[in-house]
């Protein structure tokens, strides 16, 4: 490979993990605020599940206390609402340094 393919093929991979690691910090910034709209809603109430991205199913909040939190290869943990909060936030804070970082090699 020449030297102007292989710089662009960095370029583009290092692109594709800004855009990967900025949808992360999107969604996880979305499950933060619903988790804050979840704790406000009563026990009992209707609401849509999301099966998939374009799938929902009617359901009834049966615990606002405790939450699952996906950590990843299939596993969930139980959680408190303030403790799933804070998982959101911590991920969201490593995920934007980790952009920096990425930002920072880009522009040398």
């Amino acid at each position: 490979k020449t030297l102007k393919e292989q710089s662009d093929l960095e370029v583009n991979l290092l692109q594709d993990s800004l855009n990967k690691i900025r949808t992360a910090a999107t969604r996880l910034e979305i499950a933060s605020t619903s988790l804050q709209d979840l704790s406000l809603r009563p026990q009992g109430k209707k609401l849509l599940v999301p099966l998939t991205a374009s799938l929902y199913v009617p359901g009834t909040l049966d615990n606002a206390e405790t939450v699952l939190v996906d950590v990843g290869t299939g596993y969930f943990i139980e959680k408190t609402m303030a403790e799933g909060k804070d998982y959101c936030d911590r991920k969201i804070n490593l995920l934007k340094s980790n952009y920096d970082e990425l930002v920072e090699v880009a522009s040398k």
